[in-house]
């Protein structure tokens, strides 16, 4: 160290610099004028301070974000808000629910009293609806329709009235399924009162809160739901992510699908017109879905884990 920055008393002179300037606060003129030197040697000791490794600095945060892994995933895909949370990526629901605390946090603070929010169902958001704080008094918007899946109690009723009760305010929500059977039913679905109330808010939409799927088994509980011929169709036609009900392929176009038509839900030029779209992926297998999700250009904001993160930015 010594060698670096010079005798043993240009190395003292350099560290009490360092802490005047660092420690302190103290300007660099007040500094030359308590040292008798010149600005300009005050600068160029406190460089060789840093340059010598006499000082380190470090941004630390004491809790579960890698702040420095969140920094490099935003700047990497030009994310409004990216949160990445070091936690174990081997239990699925316990993974779930330390995401969903981070992403709660994450909207607690960025949520404003003019802010109208849109809730597509995911069990990622279903988690995070359950750890929120309060909120200021928004309406929230349902932006999907229920799924029924096996030892699955929640739905996106469930996380709309979650989310307004923390809120305080409106909730639109509706009771229809996610897919039906055929396009007719689905135009009348979308034309009862509380379906076609909810859309209706689509367009005041200004932050939602999505999940993201990879179209294989186990990866989406879209597909995991939907028949055989619909899971087939889709991959002939290069379906690679679903981001809520909304599909696209590997280098992020959007794909227009038969099942879209027989779909209860938000559709892509509904969910690009959101200024900030926060999705929130887990499980290093969806990593391919996330890649598609963040080309599309319809999801601004993400909240996943360590695994996922090194995944992206490996192959991004």
């Amino acid at each position: 160290m010594a060698d670096q920055v010079g005798g043993p008393a240009q190395v003292v002179l350099t560290a009490s610099v360092a802490r005047r300037y660092y420690l302190d606060g103290r300007s660099k003129v007040e500094i030359a004028e308590e040292f008798g030197l010149s600005r300009f040697k005050v600068a160029r000791l406190i460089d060789a301070a840093r340059d010598s490794g006499l000082v380190r600095i470090e941004i630390r945060h004491q809790g579960v974000i890698d702040v420095e892994l969140s920094a490099h995933v935003q700047d990497r895909f030009g994310l409004q808000h990216a949160i990445i949370v070091d936690t174990p990526d081997d239990h699925a629901e316990s993974l779930r629910q330390h995401l969903g605390r981070a992403a709660a946090e994450l909207l607690s603070e960025v949520i404003t009293p003019r802010d109208v929010l849109g809730l597509a169902w995911a069990r990622s958001v279903s988690a995070m609806a359950k750890t929120l704080p309060r909120l200021p008094g928004i309406p929230v918007i349902q932006l999907t329709g229920a799924l029924s899946l096996p030892n699955d109690d929640d739905s996106s009723v469930d996380a709309v009235r979650d989310v307004a009760r923390a809120s305080g305010g409106r909730a639109y929500l509706f009771y229809a399924p996610f897919t039906v059977p055929d396009a007719t039913t689905a135009r009348a679905l979308r034309q009862q009162p509380e379906v076609a109330r909810a859309f209706d808010q689509l367009g005041l939409v200004t932050k939602a809160v999505v999940g993201v799927g990879l179209w294989e088994c186990g990866q989406s509980t879209l597909y995991d739901a939907a028949e055989e011929r619909d899971r087939r169709a889709l991959r002939h036609l290069g379906v690679c992510a679903d981001i809520s009900g909304v599909f696209v392929s590997a280098d992020g176009e959007t794909v227009k699908t038969d099942l879209a038509e027989r779909m209860i839900g938000i559709t892509a030029e509904q969910l690009r017109a959101i200024p900030e779209v926060i999705a929130i992926p887990y499980g290093t297998a969806k990593a391919p879905a996330v890649r598609a999700a963040l080309r599309s250009g319809l999801v601004s904001g993400l909240v996943t884990h360590t695994a996922l993160a090194h995944a992206l930015l490996d192959n991004g």
